[in-house]
């Protein structure tokens, strides 16, 4: 028997495009379209990310009335859209957040099919446990009432109504079971392998050193795909963003020590790491920051430090801190955030970002 011919197959079994039409809504009801709104925390880091998915930032209009509330206005229709709404936890915290708030709300009650709040640099993401150690001036004998902030942020988001969180490097990873909503929490650490190759020489000389033992298993991770040693440093506070003492663990005697942590505020602890790191025979120094918070005395303290260079990435604006201080430098994540946001959209998978960095 002759084999039939692929026009012949076709012709000889009709298609029912009533189905075909079915699956196209229903596919299309899955994946509606896409709008990405900014707030005013991070306007460069939303640009940068819809030039990347080739769209238009969507059109928001935010201001303050007379006694200081935060009035936001979206200027166009989300009626059944994939709503992506961008706002780090940066300057100003508590209007930022307030902020993204309204505009998780506004979007909601507007019939959004989707909100995800993409959240670079997590507010409140310290305070995610009782910590007599931040709060020791306050504590009363051995009971701590600190609060856990971090929790109330979540809550706060989950009932603004935000289906989805899209974040980076949160200060403990734990603070995703906060959430009773997907959270997405990418690493900066792909971005930073690929700057440490391209921009130290003797980087296979280097040492990853943990500024405290919380860092361990962030620093361990770089050393092993770098075929690289690593080490920590012991210390304990006194009080909040007040170091009392730091012990070194581990050898860095004529090596590029190569500091790593997701957050640096006033950089009290980063500095002193410095120094102890200079003492014990480190022939350089860089530190390497997700958030660079940079608040307080920090400018000063790097200016005046032994760093080679202090890497952050544009979770949180970096400009200012650029003109201030000459070794800052910075790393752009925005197409980790904008390929999380397509491949959310799309419905894909995200992990591919907890190990690659998006061409």
């Amino acid at each position: 028997m002759p084999l039939l011919s692929s026009d012949h197959v076709l012709a000889s079994c009709p298609v029912n495009t009533n189905s075909v039409s079915t699956r196209t809504n229903v596919a299309n009801s899955r994946m509606p379209n896409i709008k990405v709104f900014s707030g005013t925390s991070h306007p460069d880091l939303a640009q940068r990310i819809v030039d990347r998915l080739g769209i238009d930032v969507g059109k928001v209009v935010t201001k303050k009335f007379s006694n200081l509330e935060t009035c936001v206005e979206i200027g166009e229709s989300v009626r059944g859209e994939d709503v992506y709404i961008i706002q780090s936890g940066s300057g100003e915290v508590n209007d930022n957040l307030m902020e993204l708030l309204i505009m998780i709300n506004a979007c909601k009650i507007a019939s959004a099919s989707r909100v995800t709040a993409v959240i670079p640099c997590f507010p409140y993401a310290r305070q995610d446990k009782k910590d007599k150690e931040l709060f020791r001036d306050f504590v009363i004998g051995n009971q701590s009432r600190a609060p856990i902030s971090a929790k109330l942020v979540a809550n706060m988001l989950s009932v603004a109504g935000a289906d989805h969180i899209i974040t980076m490097d949160l200060h403990a990873s734990q603070i995703q079971g906060f959430f009773d909503i997907p959270v997405d929490n990418l690493f900066a650490e792909p971005a930073v392998l690929k700057w440490i190759k391209e921009n130290i020489p003797e980087w296979r000389n280097s040492i990853i050193v943990s500024p405290d033992a919380g860092g361990a298993k962030r620093v361990t991770s770089i050393a092993d795909r770098l075929n690289v040693e690593f080490a920590l440093i012991h210390k304990e506070r006194k009080k909040a963003n007040e170091v009392a003492s730091m012990v070194l663990v581990g050898d860095v005697k004529e090596r590029i020590a190569i500091l790593v942590d997701d957050m640096a505020d006033t950089c009290g602890t980063i500095c002193h790491a410095a120094e102890k790191l200079t003492e014990a025979g480190a022939t350089k120094v860089y530190a390497i920051l997700t958030h660079g918070i940079f608040s307080g005395p920090a400018i000063s303290r790097i200016n005046n430090a032994c760093f080679e260079a202090v890497v952050v990435t544009n979770t949180i604006p970096q400009d200012g801190h650029m003109k201030e201080c000459p070794k800052i430098r910075c790393i752009d994540v925005s197409m980790m955030f904008a390929e999380a946001v397509r491949r959310t959209h799309n419905g894909e998978s995200v992990s591919y970002l907890f190990s690659n960095v998006p061409y």
